[in-house]
This record gives C-alpha cells, sequence and structure tokens, in this order.
C-alpha cells in the first residue's frame, strides 16, 4: 500500500482529517506548540475551510460590548438558562447497560460553551483579526415560554467578513505553519479507515482521489487511483455532519417529534457534506450519540444560480411576513418567521405537505430579508463599509435580494393579490408531481384583511402584531430589521410578494461522543488512546452540545471550542 508523498520525510505528530473550520482550528493550536500536523481532505486546496466558507459567520457572545453598546443587558446566567431551555437535555441517566447517558458529556460541554461565549470567546478571535459588526441580531426568539426555548435577547453578533473571514483568521496561520514546515496538507485523500493498534488509534488508511480542479464547493470526482497508510500518535476527526447525504438524514428523522420526513428537501450544505466520517469513527470504537438530533430549516429557497447539487440558500426574516401552511391558512402562534425553527417544522410536518409560503410587501422585504451566506452579502463579505451602507441603507432590497425576487423560482411578484396566487399556483402546477393543492384567494384575503385590521389602533390581540412590537424595542431591529408595522393589502407598501419555503437541509447536532477535551469516547466512556474529533462530527462537543434545538450563532463557535480544545490537546502531549 501506498503511503504517497505527503508523508515522505514528514512525520507528523497529528493528523487531522478534515480540512474544515474545526480542523484547521485543531491544527491551528498544535502548531502553536511546534507539534507537526498533516491535513487529509478528500477535497482538494479550494475547498479550505469547508463549508463555514460559505457561511453568514455568525457568532454567539454573552454580554458583549457590543450588546452592552445597544443597551442589552445580558449575563451568563440568563444565556445558560436560555440554553438549557432550548437543549432540553434529557438522556443523562446512566444506560442500563452501565454506559453514561448520551448527554453526559453533551451538558457539560454546553456549560463550558457558554462560560467560553461569556468571557474568552470575544478576546480569542479579535487577537486573530476577528471583528463584529455593532449591530446585534436576534435570532431565535423562541416559542413564547421564558423557561423553554429561544433567546431572551439578542446575541447574533455578524462576523465583519461573513464566514470567509473566520476561516481566513484560522488559515493564514495555518499556511504560515505550511511555510514553516510544521504542516503538510493531503488533498484529494479520503480517509476510509481508523488505523487501531490495540485500543489505541495510530493512524489511517484510504483512498487517493483523481486530482481535481474543481471550484469551492462544486461536487468532485470520486475516482480511486491509489490506496495509503499513514500513522501518527494522534488522528483528530472533523469530517463534518450528514447535511447533503438526504438518504443519512430520512434514515434518523425524529418522525416522532417533527412528523414525518419532508418527501423533497433542498440541501444547504455542499455535497461532500456526506457523513461518512461518522461511520469511520463507529467503527474504530467510537461511540455515536443522539443521531436523531438534526437542524433543518422552513425558509428555503431554490438558489438561481447554484453550486452545488440540490443549492439551498434560506432566507433570514425578520417577524412580519405572514406565513401560510400548502393549504393556504396562517401558521399558528407561535409560529412566526426567525422564532422556533424545529418547532416550525414540526407544525409544517403536520400539515401533510413539505412546503409553506410567505405572502409579504416590498416594503418589508426591503427592511426584513436578509439571506444566509457569504456569497449572498457581498458587501460584507468584501468588509467594505461604504457598499454595505449605500446597500443597506439606499431604497430597495439588496441586491441579491432582488435577484432572487427576479429570477428565484419560488418567488412571485404581484399587484394584487388574486394576481399574487394565480403566480402561486403558476408554481404548485410546475411541480411534477404537484405538491400541494390550488390555493384560494378569498380564503387568503380573509385572514390578511383581519390581521390588517388589528392596525387601526395602538392595540392587537395578534400575537404576531405584539412580537412585531416587542421587537422593535430592539435598536438593531428598529433601525435596520423590522418594517415599521403596516397593512399587507396597502398598494403604497407594494407590490405584493408571495415566497415558496422548502425544508434545507444543514446541521446535525448529535454525532461521537467526546470528553472535556475532544478526545472520543467508547461505549463504556472510556476515553479512546490517540483519537480526537471536534465540529459538527462530534455534535459541535460532546455529541451533541445543542441538545435538541440551537440558539443560532453557535455552528460556527461550537466548530472553534471544540476544535481548540482538540489542538490544545495534542499540544499538551
Amino acid at each position: 500500500m501506498s503511503t504517497g508523498s505527503v508523508e515522505q520525510g514528514f512525520e507528523p505528530d497529528a493528523i487531522v482529517v478534515g480540512a474544515g473550520l474545526a480542523g484547521l482550528v485543531a491544527t491551528y493550536e498544535a502548531t502553536r506548540a511546534g507539534k507537526r500536523v498533516l491535513v487529509l481532505d478528500q477535497e482538494n486546496r479550494a475547498n479550505l475551510g469547508g463549508q463555514a466558507f460559505w457561511s453568514l459567520g455568525g457568532l454567539f457572545l454573552v454580554d458583549s460590548p457590543e450588546q452592552r453598546r445597544m443597551g442589552i443587558k445580558d449575563s451568563v446566567e440568563l444565556a445558560w438558562q436560555d440554553w438549557q431551555g432550548s437543549a432540553g437535555f434529557d438522556r443523562t441517566d446512566t444506560e442500563p447497560d452501565g454506559s453514561p447517558g448520551q448527554d453526559h458529556w453533551a451538558r457539560q460541554w454546553a456549560e463550558a460553551y457558554v462560560r467560553f461565549a461569556a468571557t474568552e470567546k470575544r478576546a480569542y478571535l479579535r487577537e486573530l483579526g476577528l471583528k463584529v459588526l455593532p449591530f446585534v441580531g436576534w435570532a431565535e426568539r423562541g416559542r413564547g415560554d421564558a423557561a423553554g426555548h429561544g433567546n431572551s435577547v439578542p446575541r447574533f453578533h455578524l462576523t465583519w467578513g461573513t464566514g470567509p473571514e473566520v476561516v481566513r483568521v484560522f488559515l493564514e496561520p495555518v499556511l504560515a505553519a505550511e511555510e514553516q514546515g510544521l504542516v503538510r496538507f493531503g488533498f484529494r485523500h479520503r480517509v476510509d479507515t481508523l488505523v487501531k493498534d490495540g485500543d489505541a488509534v495510530v493512524g489511517v488508511s484510504g483512498a487517493v482521489l483523481e486530482p481535481s480542479s474543481a471550484e469551492r464547493g462544486f461536487a468532485s470526482s470520486r475516482v480511486e487511483v491509489d490506496a495509503f497508510e499513514l500513522r501518527a500518535p494522534a488522528v483528530v476527526v472533523t469530517t463534518g455532519g450528514i447535511g447533503h447525504n438526504h438518504e443519512l438524514i430520512r434514515a434518523n428523522w425524529p418522525a416522532d417529534r417533527l412528523g414525518p420526513a419532508p418527501a423533497h428537501m433542498i440541501s444547504g450544505v455542499p455535497a461532500y457534506v456526506d457523513g461518512r466520517g461518522l461511520a469511520i469513527a463507529q467503527a474504530a470504537g467510537a461511540r455515536l450519540v443522539n443521531p436523531d438530533r438534526m437542524w433543518h430549516y422552513t425558509e428555503g429557497i431554490h438558489n438561481w444560480d447554484p453550486v452545488w447539487p440540490d443549492h439551498a440558500i434560506r432566507v433570514i426574516p425578520g417577524p412580519s411576513s405572514l406565513w401560510f401552511d400548502a393549504t393556504g391558512q396562517r401558521l399558528p402562534a407561535p409560529n412566526y418567521p426567525g422564532f422556533d425553527s424545529l418547532g416550525t417544522l414540526a407544525t409544517i410536518g403536520a400539515t401533510g405537505y413539505d412546503y409553506t409560503w410567505f405572502v409579504l410587501t416590498q416594503s418589508i422585504i426591503e427592511k426584513e430579508f436578509a439571506l444566509s451566506g457569504s456569497e449572498q452579502n457581498p458587501d460584507i463579505t468584501g468588509k467594505d463599509l461604504k457598499v454595505m451602507l449605500r446597500a443597506r441603507l439606499a431604497k430597495g432590497a439588496p441586491a441579491p435580494v432582488e435577484r432572487f425576487k427576479t429570477d428565484g423560482l419560488d418567488f412571485v411578484v404581484a399587484t394584487s393579490l388574486e394576481d399574487l396566487v394565480d403566480g402561486m399556483n403558476a408554481i404548485v402546477d410546475g411541480d411534477s408531481p404537484a405538491r400541494g393543492p390550488h390555493l384560494d384567494a378569498a380564503v387568503l384575503r380573509r385572514q390578511i384583511e383581519a390581521r390588517d385590521a388589528e392596525l387601526d389602533n395602538g392595540f392587537s390581540k395578534d400575537f404576531q402584531l405584539m412580537a412585531i412590537a416587542n421587537a422593535r424595542r430592539s435598536r438593531t431591529d428598529r433601525l435596520i430589521r423590522v418594517a415599521k408595522p403596516h397593512k399587507v393589502l396597502d398598494p403604497e407598501h407594494g407590490p405584493l410578494i408571495a415566497v415558496r419555503l422548502n425544508i434545507l437541509t444543514r446541521k446535525t447536532l448529535g454525532g461521537v461522543a467526546t470528553d472535556l477535551s475532544s478526545q472520543v469516547v467508547d461505549g463504556s466512556g472510556t476515553a479512546i488512546p490517540g483519537l480526537y474529533a471536534a465540529g459538527e462530527v462530534a455534535g459541535f462537543g460532546g455529541g451533541g452540545v445543542h441538545g435538541y434545538n440551537a440558539l443560532e450563532g453557535t455552528f460556527l463557535g461550537g466548530c472553534i471550542f471544540s476544535g481548540r480544545a482538540a489542538g490544545r490537546a495534542i499540544a499538551r502531549n
């Protein structure tokens, strides 16, 4: 078996499997201590940083200077209350076979992560050169229960530079370490097996794939041209989750909580997010926990200019759009845009259909529609302040949003409700086979007019209007995120817009169980010598740091926190 050219003259102290964010952070921390690291990835060099590159770059911070400047009172105690209410850790008891509960390490990781977000996290990232915008967003506003799921206050800090900047601040020192001889990359090396000597993991083996010139994110060849086996005292698995593997998603779908798996799903991550690393780690003795916990979005739209297969973009909405199911019935409280992702997903599942509709106005789309992803926010990604101010404060929606409005297959624009509904029905008719029923304009009109009538005075029994009023108490929401309440059928705020929303696959919340040093544990709870895991493959820490629900801005942070723990553990050895 060939070892390939990556090992010639290079004896690594650690092999990192996966060149995404968690892998880069682990490599960065290990090389700071002078350790030699071999980084393997099945993709080419263009994909360094993995799916983090495509992200919006949101970070969960607690009691930050940005929050305080915006008048937001936060604390580690409040954040921990919110995290526990969202996570719902209920698998902490010892299993019948004597093994620790599936949430044993996950809960400890969660408590450590909330402390990290309230203390070291901001300074750690700023020292690397990462900055955040002064406005703090309010994601996952919750389901209306103070002790339950959701953020009590805004905590979503947007990186100045989005996902590429988060990747850059770790990639640049890793590339510098490569020039110094501390790092070597093995691209197009697909790891298939973890090599063991007794109980310890001592290396990896797999296939060398044919060279690929594919651009970042595009699907690449899986043709094998060689095999390899490589060894090191430590192996860190950072291979990501199952977000593009719809077969695995359906196999693990929690139908008891979320209803039946959708017949139609679109992918919020590239094709290489295939979940293979989970099975590879399990075959080496790693314990997999909480496989039924996952994070998908209900506001997915088909990308008019796709990179990967079934490329989906998430609409990150403000709270004002009216949300209707496939039959034209308004979703019940508290299923409002941006409040409770999985709760709304379960509500949609109960309808028997796998899509919904937003109905909104031009005034709402201009202020409230953001699109997730670095490529959909070129002004922030490019760190161009003048362009950002011009794009965000000028009349009209940001250019990427307007492009989707004109070219996106899920969008309808009309000056009358009847014409809008005709366009919505045309979208349904365009599906083969049809995914749902025709809508009745009279049914929508009755519900919209009832909501609009609530705006005739300053009081309302409409819970969504109450939620909008609460949102506008936040300075960020009032200034740049939430439109001034108005009647949807008022032509002065038109035209009317409808958006078909699909289920968008994204994150794996369960995964490989790890202790607080990111060392992988087996079924009995014993650490496996030489084996570590970080990032999404480890449920962002411990096999499921989020529990059942995420508070948003926590996925990149989970990769950073768990990758840092793995790299520092290697540095100590």
